[in-house]
């Protein structure tokens, strides 16, 4: 299959060449010039006014989620964990309930021109075969390009959060549902079904979810996968004020961050995205740049959650490669990267002189070369050249966002919104088109997932008013960690 992109402008990192054509070719970009003389089996004819950027990169994302956008008001995330996925088995989804629901963001995404994503998904109670098959066909039938992994948490709720010492409420001791033998069973069964299936477009990564939430020994299993594989290990570090402070409460951390704890582990590698990364010091950042790992950032749903303020330029100035992801959509409510790139254009504008604050071609460099990276396809991602994977998004310089046409670079940050995307094209396969999926049904998604997710919001709130006894120990652990001098402040405060 071969696609023309005729008389198209081009996206690169020093500026916008073009018109151009673009020849796609299988699954790659075959040539950029001119007119070719070759006949395509599909012409897109940009009439000199469409741009050819490199598809979008979402480096973070929990897709088991999707259904429960705006469901639960702002706060800090160790409470709103208690009700986004409380271990309830009367949720325990159905592989219909975990197709529909990943399916519903992975529209959005296509329709937005995001190409790639990144999923650590959590599959609550626990990620049996079904369940995970069922999020794969997902991906598989709408055409993105997923990298998904087991974000399983496999220690007790006292071992995760300081403050806990002296609590007897039961929920707190319970180990996770499932333990480090059978989830390593579970990983086992993603690799050998789904990793490189559908050509290539759908892999397998690795997630110790958090350090602090698992052993040394599973960390250590999980690390020796990645390396086997040569597939990315996510790892949510530093994400907030309370898992800063776990280094001083809890005697395994013996007073070192857990960046530093992974560090010393031998657990800190080119391979890690270090996801949030907000509550970092000096000595962090220069182990993530020593080690080559990736931080990604999520300044929409750090924003939701009050985590605080990613220290951007620091990590810049260390040469640490920057990936934006969503998150999920319970804490960001939308499965869009242009928002999550115009608030890592805007966020850090409160932290510092102006000669600290972002400028567009770094965040669109985050996008693009830092989600390649995360992704750990920096030879082929994130670009528009001769040879790399045809990923990408055209969008219509004629619109709203781009009239007039003064900066194209700042217009993309700051003022597109997903409306300009004319096409989205994976793996060199077109899979939506003026704001249409090709391969979904999306008016039958949509009814579908309606009907079955209002049937199950009675299920959904009782299993959340269960939560409610819990949330003044969590309020708590908040509270008293708020109090707590670390040494550096990542809030954005009224002095």
């Amino acid at each position: 299959m071969t696609v023309l992109f005729k008389d198209v402008l081009v996206y690169h990192p020093d500026g916008i060449t073009g018109p151009v054509d673009v020849l796609v070719s299988g699954q790659r970009i075959a040539s950029i010039g001119s007119v070719t003389a070759r006949p395509a089996d599909q012409v897109v004819e940009g009439r000199s006014h469409h741009l050819l950027v490199p598809g979008l990169v979402n480096a973070h994302f929990h897709s088991p989620a999707n259904h429960l956008k705006g469901s639960l008001p702002s706060m800090p995330l160790e409470m709103f964990m208690l009700y986004e996925s409380p271990d309830d088995e009367s949720l325990r989804p159905s592989p219909r309930e975990a197709y529909l629901r990943t399916m519903l963001a992975a529209t959005e995404m296509l329709r937005n021109g995001t190409t790639s994503v990144q999923d650590d998904a959590f599959l609550m109670p626990s990620p049996e075969p079904d369940i995970i098959d069922a999020v794969m066909l997902a991906y598989r039938d709408c055409g993105i390009r997923a990298t998904v992994a087991l974000d399983q948490p496999e220690l007790a709720e006292t071992d995760k959060l300081p403050f806990l010492e002296g609590r007897r409420d039961p929920a707190l001791h319970r180990p996770a549902p499932m333990g480090a033998k059978d989830l390593l069973e579970r990983y086992d069964y993603l690799f050998s079904k789904w990793h490189g299936a559908a050509a290539g477009r759908l892999n397998a990564a690795v997630s110790i979810s958090a350090p602090q939430r698992v052993s040394p020994e599973y960390f250590a299993a999980l690390d020796e996968l990645s390396r086997t594989h040569q597939v990315p290990l996510y790892a949510h570090m530093l994400e907030t004020k309370v898992q800063r402070v776990l280094s001083s409460e809890q005697a395994r951390f013996a007073g070192r961050s857990l960046v530093r704890y992974s560090a010393d582990l031998g657990l800190l590698n080119e391979r890690t995205n270090v996801i949030h990364a907000v509550w970092v010091d000096d000595l962090d950042l220069d182990l993530i740049a020593e080690a080559g790992a990736v931080v990604v950032h999520n300044p929409v749903s750090n924003l939701r959650l009050g985590s605080g303020i990613m220290p951007f330029r620091a990590a810049r100035r260390r040469g640490i490669p920057i990936a934006l992801g969503v998150d999920e959509a319970i804490c960001n409510d939308r499965a869009d990267m242009w928002d999550v790139v115009r608030m890592a254009g805007l966020i850090h504008n409160i932290t510092g002189p102006d000669d600290e604050w972002p400028s567009a071609g770094e965040v669109l460099e985050s996008l693009w070369s830092g989600g390649a990276a995360a992704m750990l396809r920096s030879q082929d991602l994130g670009r528009v050249q001769v040879g790399a994977l045809a990923d990408l998004a055209l969008l219509d310089l004629h619109s709203p966002a781009f009239t007039p046409l003064n900066d194209v670079f700042g217009q993309l940050v700051y003022c597109e919104s997903g409306s300009s995307v004319v096409l989205t094209m994976v793996d060199g396969a077109v899979v939506a088109r003026d704001g249409r999926l090709t391969a979904v049904d999306e008016d039958a998604l949509l009814d579908e997932a309606r009907e079955l997710f209002s049937a199950k919001a009675a299920e959904r709130d009782a299993a959340r008013r269960g939560a409610d006894r819990l949330l003044p120990v969590y309020a708590e652990v908040v509270r008293r960690s708020a109090a707590v001098d670390v040494g550096l402040d990542r809030w954005a405060r009224r002095r």
